[in-house]
């Protein structure tokens, strides 16, 4: 079953690292996008049209500076129909994904997600994760069930910037 993006969606990327930073720069020159991060020097800084990855210019952020809303204030996720987090997973000393960030993430947007929204990970993590680690999160935290919101699943393979 597929859901089809309509031109008034707002798109919420959580997470603005390499990954999404540029996800969120591509979607705002076509859709209305909030960019959430925790990290709030990171957040004044992209609000200042600074990107410390060097992948964006001043030029590029005055091209969708009408499109684009950086915060640290969570409650912004309710304003959105797709969310998609975009966090780190580092591996453990014993080769282990650590899943914190996606905790994290999972349970911020879980209190947050409007009915009806789709959420999507694209955070490098092993199959079924998605299923049995971030929904079960989301449930709890938004008090809704799967089919109320919806969720998906797209793995890095390229560079979404490029």
């Amino acid at each position: 079953m597929g859901v089809k993006m309509k031109r008034n969606y707002k798109i919420c990327v959580v997470g603005l690292g390499y990954v999404g930073l540029p996800l969120a720069m591509n979607f705002a020159r076509h859709f209305k996008v909030i960019g959430f991060d925790i990290n709030e020097e990171r957040i004044k800084e992209l609000e200042n049209w600074y990107d410390r990855n060097n992948e964006f210019k001043k030029e590029d952020f005055e091209k969708v500076k009408n499109n684009i809303n950086f915060t640290i204030d969570e409650r912004k996720i309710r304003e959105c129909d797709v969310i998609i987090i975009t966090v780190p997973t580092p591996i453990t000393n014993d080769k282990k994904p650590d899943l914190r960030f996606l905790e994290s993430a999972s349970r911020i947007v879980g209190r947050n997600i409007k009915r009806g929204a789709i959420v999507v990970y694209e955070s490098t993590t092993y199959p079924g994760c998605t299923e049995e680690f971030c929904l079960p999160i989301l449930e709890k935290e938004s008090g809704m069930k799967l089919g109320e919101f919806h969720i998906g699943y797209s793995p890095e393979r390229i560079n979404p910037g490029g």
